[in-house]
């Protein structure tokens, strides 16, 4: 989901790559989760809901309507991060809601196999020319005097070049798609959106061939929705 944002009012004014150090270290959040909490929609992609899925030990759909719900996007239904009331009293009387994976020290209980927007976070992502660029969000991060990490060892990925081309894979494959479906008949917009969910969210994923196994359904998507794109 993109912010319709100027990027100099919310940057540095800088763009990173993997190995640029930037100011990020918060000593492990440690006494800190405020960016768990009130949060704008997290929309998650299928390595997300894959990670999930092996980490808890879930089916997609046992996880919608407890950890995760469906919701419309830039023309598509894809899933999002539940929100729940925060296990802090004092904050439940002011209505603040928590990631439901927040538990009751504040800690993140999936950190090893977190979304990919907590990955990156405080970073952001500056789309364009078929590619993206990170950047310092310097307001979202209540941590002050953070130190400087090295970017590929803060999204802790394991290959993050191929972590990157999924990304860039997915993400302009939706906006593109998102676009189209307003042409479309209310029903033929609600059989692609139901095809998208199903073949990249629902069912096993081997999270050790990932990759492998995105690019497949990414051809098979391109050709089945080729008169649409």
């Amino acid at each position: 989901m993109q912010r319709d944002v100027d990027i100099k009012d919310i940057s540095d004014g800088r763009f990173y790559g993997l190995n640029d150090m930037v100011k990020v270290g918060c000593n492990d959040c440690r006494g800190c989760s405020a960016c768990c909490h009130d949060m704008e929609a997290l929309i998650l992609d299928p390595l997300d809901v894959c990670r999930l899925k092996n980490g808890l030990g879930k089916s997609f759909d046992d996880m919608i309507d407890e950890e995760l719900e469906l919701t419309r996007v830039d023309g598509l239904v894809l899933p999002k991060m539940r929100m729940g009331r925060t296990l802090n009293p004092s904050a439940q009387a002011a209505g603040d809601t928590a990631c439901v994976f927040l538990n009751s020290e504040g800690r993140c209980s999936i950190h090893a196999f977190r979304p990919g927007i907590c990955r990156i976070f405080p970073l952001g992502r500056f789309y364009e020319n078929e590619d993206f660029r990170y950047f310092l969000q310097v307001y979202e991060c209540e941590k002050k005097n953070r130190y400087k990490v090295r970017l590929k060892q803060w999204i802790d990925e394991k290959d993050p070049k191929a972590w990157h081309s999924f990304i860039n894979t997915w993400h302009y494959f939706t906006k593109r798609l998102g676009e189209r479906i307003p042409d479309l008949t209310e029903e033929s917009g609600r059989q692609v959106t139901e095809y998208i969910l199903r073949l990249f969210y629902e069912g096993s994923c081997p999270e050790d061939e990932f990759y492998a196994w995105f690019e497949e359904r990414m051809a098979l998507a391109k050709r089945t929705l080729a008169p649409i794109l």
